[in-house]
């Protein structure tokens, strides 16, 4: 029973209205079965909910269809060299997920045959699969009862419920009303119809109750967009540094930052002063020029860089573990976005 006022045919009624809306009006995913259809492949599951964390579907889709034609399955991916899935990810944000997912995906070929595991619990051992992930692949991708909660899930548990505890001390309460409401039957589904409901009817700001499938149900319907309850956000710290556009001969230099911390991995500019990096200056030839700054926004904290325009010599790269790489060709080099942006400043692409 969802809560000590909710009948069970009534939580059996909220189930069901919720999947027959989802029957008639399921959006169409590039890694999703619609409604009768057989089960998708566990590894476009995954792949892509890993890549839906923290970001919208409309940036995913061209990101998980490049992905799927360049390793269609997870042995491919396995097999793929870091550097060329770390420039497929260029631009997606949060790039520990890329690690997680070379990580994961060859983990899935060496200890598993090449094949994701059907147990939830086998598949919260896998590098970067976490509670949501796992539960999201064991329902949709293998039909096994899991309860699935994404951030979709829990503003509409908070608004049918009324939850009035505030987040994130909710979520355990929320994923028991939310495994209230699961069927045996169909839990890929449900999860799913929940997700869609929260993604195109019940939103954050502007909610459609008049077209949601329970709304007479909904005990938050009356202040729906206040749910669920949060905290005042405390305002995100500031960080200021410098990104150095290197020249010589019609090529930029280019640098791999580190593989743990922030952007781990990623090709990039050579930068100081914000991050903890060290690039000495003084490496480059005093012809400098400051050609601007970009803003740039990152999940704990804001950035503001200042771009240096320079030359030297074609040792700095054997300096700095660098290359070069052909500034007429630097929308391929895979940058990740703040980078990306800092070349469109030093290149006069960013007004």
């Amino acid at each position: 029973m969802p809560d000590a006022t909710m009948p069970v045919d009534s939580a059996r009624e909220i189930t069901n209205r919720i999947l027959t809306h989802y029957t008639k009006h399921a959006r169409d995913l590039p890694w999703r079965s619609l409604p009768g259809a057989p089960a998708p492949d566990p590894y476009r599951v995954w792949l892509s909910e890993i890549m839906l964390q923290q970001t919208t579907v409309a940036a995913v889709k061209p990101y998980f269809e490049n992905f799927t034609r360049l390793w269609p399955n997870v042995n491919a991916l396995a097999g793929a060299a870091d550097e060329d899935v770390m420039r497929a990810w260029a631009g997606l944000g949060y790039y520990a997920r890329a690690r997680n997912l070379l990580a994961c995906a060859r983990h899935v070929r060496d200890q598993h045959g090449g094949y994701f595991p059907a147990d939830e619990a086998a598949l919260l051992l896998l590098p970067g699969v976490g509670g949501y992930t796992a539960a999201a692949i064991t329902a949709i991708a293998f039909g096994k009862r899991a309860v699935v909660v994404d951030g979709n899930v829990e503003r509409v548990m908070a608004r049918l419920f009324a939850v009035e505890q505030l987040m994130p001390v909710a979520k355990p309460q929320l994923k028991l009303l939310m495994d209230a409401l699961t069927p045996q039957a169909r839990a890929g589904d449900f999860a799913q119809a929940v997700m869609d409901l929260g993604a195109t009817i019940c939103t954050p700001r502007s909610p459609s109750c008049s077209t949601c499938p329970v709304n007479i149900f909904c005990k938050g319907r009356p202040n729906a967009a206040t749910f669920p309850r949060k905290a005042e956000k405390k305002a995100k710290p500031h960080r200021t540094g410098i990104a150095w556009w290197i020249e010589n001969a019609g090529q930029v230099l280019l640098v791999t930052r580190p593989a743990k911390g922030l952007l781990g991995g990623m090709c990039a500019l050579p930068s100081a002063g914000w991050d903890g990096s060290n690039f000495a200056p003084e490496l480059a030839h005093s012809r400098c020029a400051t050609i601007g700054t970009i803003e740039h926004v990152f999940t704990h904290f804001s950035l503001t860089l200042t771009v240096v325009k320079s030359s030297a010599d074609t040792n700095i790269a054997t300096a700095l573990e660098g290359q070069w790489w052909p500034i007429d060709q630097i929308d391929n080099a895979g940058l990740p976005s703040v980078f990306a942006k800092a070349a469109m400043r030093a290149t006069g692409g960013l007004e």
